[in-house]
């Protein structure tokens, strides 16, 4: 009984983990972005091009299964389709990639945070910060739609929370829909913490938590408008760390 040698072996082995491990995961996303609460993900992902190359996967696999139960040798040409269909699926997926700009959630989340953030501290005075929930709802239509899925659809725009009397900011929202931006007054408006509702960088599906990077919230503190230290136009504030937030008050407003 002839057998192909233990690098054909070899290759096709490492074809069939390499083509469950990148196809299978897409394939596993694909229909996790479906169900899950939330999804770090821009648009929803079509299951249709992993399931293909799986399948074809499976018929390749059943060939070299074929050619090893009836004993061809070395120069059996089903041995080279399951590395031939890894290769040909990574260039395609090349091929595709390069049209497409690859987009991160917690990219795009951090970029509309300091967009609202700044808008805000435009609106803000000597004296006090932006209070009113009718005031500050108009930034949001300059923010575009949320970089998250919901139960596998878009959310369609963000939504604003006003909580009064905070500490800091808004660590924990339970009940707070994905794509809301929580904006904390402190005291006297003397400042504003904004943080959104979205997921932690680490993780790509899960229930709606305040965003965060390494475990440290991400927020943006908005204050009174001081002319001699005013930033330079537009430049962006910098995230920062502060107590866990305490609020007496709530107001919200969403689309």
């Amino acid at each position: 009984m002839t057998l192909p040698s233990r690098k054909t072996l070899l290759g096709n082995v490492l074809s069939v983990a390499a083509i469950a491990w990148i196809y299978g995961g897409d394939l596993a996303d694909a229909l996790r972005a479906r169900t899950a609460d939330v999804s770090a993900l821009v648009e929803l992902p079509s299951p249709v091009r992993p399931s293909v190359v799986l399948a074809l996967t499976g018929v390749a696999l059943a060939v070299a299964v074929f050619g090893l139960v009836q004993g061809r040798g070395e120069g059996f040409k089903g041995f080279r389709l399951l590395p031939i269909l890894l290769v040909g699926a990574l260039f395609a997926d090349l091929a595709l990639a390069e049209s497409r700009i690859p987009i991160d959630s917690t990219d795009v989340a951090s970029m509309s945070l300091q967009r609202f953030s700044k808008l805000a501290q435009e609106l803000s005075t000597q004296d006090a910060v932006a209070e009113d929930p009718r005031v500050l709802q108009p930034l949001l239509e300059e923010l575009g739609r949320p970089p998250y899925l919901a139960r596998g659809e878009p959310v369609p725009a963000y939504a604003l929370q006003v909580r009064k009397d905070c500490e800091g900011p808004v660590r924990d929202a339970p009940g707070v829909r994905v794509g809301t931006l929580l904006y904390c007054v402190a005291p006297e408006r003397k400042g504003a913490w904004v943080t959104l509702v979205g997921l932690p960088a680490e993780r790509r599906f899960g229930a709606p938590e305040v965003l965060s990077v390494g475990g440290q919230t991400r927020f943006l503190l908005v204050t009174p408008t001081i002319p001699d230290e005013a930033p330079e136009p537009g430049a962006a504030p910098a995230f920062r760390d502060a107590p866990v937030a305490e609020d007496a008050g709530t107001s919200s407003l969403q689309p």
